[in-house]
């Protein structure tokens, strides 16, 4: 009796193991156990395979296992590609984001930079013109200043001697004296009589170094013999501006101004009624 259960025990372990055998075939490719129905026991076999119906249900548990596996393991690398795919996507997606902000802030530095740039610019020249206009009021107020202190009319120089009158004759002249000679030390000033424009500078012959001014009246001064000039053809005087400089240039026999008054230009009139008649005696 005992020895009929230990052959008993053995065939149930014989039985498990062709299980676990063909459960393990099936997991490796193989279709066919190779063991002896007699260590199967007194179980039938399966047609076609080999197998009785305890290994067939323990193979094709085996197969829908191993099929199982495979997809779960297939669905695995499908959630891990899909994941390191997503990761991927969104590192990218904040690098892109990264760079635009960072393109953005660029921009609006740059744009912020510009903008400085003008409003510093502009207040540059909003500043200028407002200095030059103060500027141009200023010598404006100062021209008007200068003009309402300045007397209307002076003398062509001041510590003289009158040594000719005008139509005196004599042999040092050609024909007869056409103005007053204010005699003064060399270098003395010599000075426009009103205010106008200088309309001639240079040398005449005769008058040596020569300065005309034409006043508003229309009224020419001329100022002659100087030693040098101090202003130019175009520049406006006033009355008491100094033109040049006492000298001896040209026709004269010791330093001295040749001082003619010529009405619109013309002919030279006698300059003593002139200043008198301007409220000046010289």
């Amino acid at each position: 009796m005992a020895k009929h259960r230990s052959i008993s025990r053995l065939a149930t372990r014989r039985t498990q193991l062709i299980g676990l055998t063909a459960a393990l075939a099936a997991a490796a490719g193989t279709t066919a156990v190779g063991l002896s129905s007699s260590a199967a026991g007194p179980a039938a076999p399966n047609a076609g395979t080999g197998l009785n119906p305890s290994q067939a249900g323990a193979l094709t548990s085996a197969r829908i296992d191993r099929r199982d596996l495979g997809s779960r393991d297939a669905s695995r690398i499908d959630l891990s590609l899909a994941t390191a795919q997503k990761a991927a996507a969104d590192k990218a997606a904040k690098q892109r984001a990264a760079k635009l902000a960072a393109n953005a802030t660029l921009t609006q530095r740059r744009a912020l930079a510009l903008a400085a740039a003008k409003a510093a610019s502009a207040k540059k020249a909003a500043d200028s013109a407002k200095a030059l206009a103060a500027a141009k009021k200023a010598a404006i107020a100062k021209a008007a200043a200068i003009a309402k202190a300045a007397p209307e009319i002076v003398l062509p120089t001041t510590g003289y001697h009158l040594t000719a009158r005008f139509n005196q004759a004599g042999g040092r002249w050609a024909h007869n004296h056409t103005g007053l000679d204010f005699a003064a030390p060399m270098g003395t000033p010599v000075r426009s009589v009103m205010a106008g424009e200088v309309i001639q500078a240079d040398f005449e012959g005769a008058y040596g170094r020569q300065v005309k001014v034409r006043h508003s009246d229309g009224t020419v001064t001329s100022y002659s013999h100087m030693e040098e000039f101090d202003v130019s053809v175009g520049d406006s005087v006033q009355a008491g501006t100094m033109v040049g400089r006492i000298g001896m240039t040209g026709n004269t026999t010791g330093p001295h101004v040749h001082f003619e008054v010529l009405p619109h230009g013309g002919a030279p009139i006698d300059p003593e009624p002139w200043l008198r008649d301007h409220g000046l005696n010289p």
